[in-house]
């Protein structure tokens, strides 16, 4: 057969393949504590030894939509700590409330064994970062993924942007900075940049091309949109947008091998771990470790911003057998004089980063499943003619209108690994992380895509949001 009708072939088959996962089927439940009742959130959802998957959301619930050729496989579903429930897909009755029970192992047992292990905190930390290269993936991948990126204050939503991303990664060895790609393949969203108003961000936008205003002052009514837009598009890059996010320091685990990486060579000076507990996960056992601080301040080195004198607290979670990560629950609270100021004035809180991520094991290497990253952001201010945020004592005040924060949450699943498709995705993407350039809504793509279920509140946030703007959702 020749090259030429190998090729064809290939391609009449990957068509085959695409065409085929669209006929699926959605399940949904709800997962709660068996002792307590309530919800578990971030439980794992996903069809055994595939990719494919999803969490609950905060009221525990999910929706998992399964390809008709895994309707007759297994359906897993875990959360550290709980013992795992497994069902025959096509038994699964679906609204069913699933009820996990407590798993807890043993700590004395664990850590009084007779043999070479870490039997400190900080040790067993050390030995994880050693062992990134044996758990992470050592070939090139794809890896698919939902993208929730939101504004809000406490009242209400003002923009959301619902994206499916394409993540490329050469290897673990490779620097990210230049061997991880990012592409936003569909979007949908809904916002209104009159109420997204960041004026601090435009003046420190127009700080950074050379430019200000004649006066001093900047007024909401004399900024186009599309130069906003700019503003907007320029400060995510440096603060939140997908590249930082990915290639920047708070990707501790992919990055800990990057100069000046927060979990990287002189990860003690400024974080601590101790061990707390055994717990278990799938019927592995994991390490519960605390993370305090060192005696170094973190800071994550942001451009034009004083991003520096931060305390970090938080946990992770590692596999005993084989010391890979599981999950990292990590924060950056205010602790210098300077950070604490700057952040009570312009935020009116001390916890500024919120980092969760979570790794699922694949053919015996780590991936990412589900990030979480929550970061304070204020706009909505009015004439801005300093550098501070209003006083409670000044006219327009109001704390929960003002202050608002950003949140960004990714769900990962088909993990591609084939070289053809990958050498397929890197010639015909545009490999963009722009998730404000405008694409025509997709609605067939959408209804067969897994995303994250929203929470009750959400939704009620999605539909006063949707009654401002155009939302791009069925």
């Amino acid at each position: 057969m020749t090259t030429f009708r190998l090729k064809n072939l290939l391609r009449v088959l990957i068509f085959f393949v695409s065409a085929t996962t669209f006929a699926q089927t959605e399940l949904k439940g709800t997962v709660a504590d068996f002792m307590t009742f309530m919800p578990i959130e971030n439980a794992s959802v996903y069809i055994k030894n595939t990719t494919v998957g999803t969490i609950t959301n905060a009221d525990g619930k999910f929706a998992l939509m399964v390809p008709e050729k895994n309707i007759s496989d297994t359906l897993v579903i875990s959360s550290i700590g709980f013992r795992s429930y497994e069902t025959a897909i096509n038994d699964y009755e679906n609204g069913t409330d699933i009820y996990l029970e407590e798993d807890v192992a043993s700590l004395d047992e664990v850590v009084l064994v007779a043999d070479n292990r870490p039997k400190t905190g900080n040790d067993i930390m050390v030995r994880t970062i050693e062992r990134l290269p044996n758990n992470f993936p050592e070939e090139p991948y794809l890896q698919k993924g939902f993208l929730r990126h939101k504004e809000r204050n406490k009242k209400e939503y003002k923009w959301l942007i619902e994206a499916a991303i394409t993540i490329y990664d050469s290897d673990y060895a490779a620097g990210a900075k230049n061997n991880l790609k990012i592409n936003v393949d569909e979007t949908r969203k809904s916002y209104d940049l009159r109420d997204v108003d960041s004026l601090f961000t435009f003046s420190a936008y127009l700080k950074s091309i050379g430019r200000g205003p004649k006066s001093g002052v900047i007024s909401r009514n004399s900024v186009k949109t599309s130069a906003l837009v700019d503003a907007i598009k320029w400060n995510d890059s440096r603060v939140n947008g997908l590249d930082n996010l990915f290639k920047g320091k708070l990707n501790l685990v992919r990055n800990a091998g990057a100069v000046g990486a927060l979990f990287g060579k002189n990860m003690l000076e400024r974080h601590q771990f101790n061990l707390d507990t055994i717990l278990v996960d799938d019927g592995r056992k994991l390490y519960k470790l605390k993370i305090t601080k060192g005696a170094d301040y973190v800071g994550l080195s942001t451009p034009g911003i004083y991003n520096e004198g931060f305390e970090p607290q938080g946990w992770v979670y590692v596999y005993y057998d084989n010391y890979a990560i599981k999950k990292v629950e990590y924060e950056l609270i205010a602790s210098s004089d300077i950070q604490k100021r700057r952040s009570k004035s312009l935020f009116a809180t001390q916890n500024i980063h919120k980092l969760v991520v979570t790794y699922r094991e694949y053919n015996d290497k780590m991936y990412p499943n589900y990030i979480y990253y929550e970061t304070p952001k204020l706009v909505n201010t009015g004439d801005r003619s300093s550098d501070r945020a209003k006083t409670e004592s000044e006219p327009g005040f109001d704390k929960d209108e003002q202050y608002y924060f950003t949140i960004q949450e990714i769900l990962f699943s088909d993990i591609i690994q084939d070289p053809e498709l990958i050498k397929e995705e890197l010639r015909d993407n545009q490999w963009t992380a722009d998730i404000f350039s405008p694409k025509p809504y997709n609605a067939e793509f959408w209804k067969n895509y897994n995303v994250l279920l929203e929470s009750q509140e959400e939704e009620k946030l999605i539909l006063d949001l949707s009654k401002r703007a155009t939302l791009f959702k069925e």
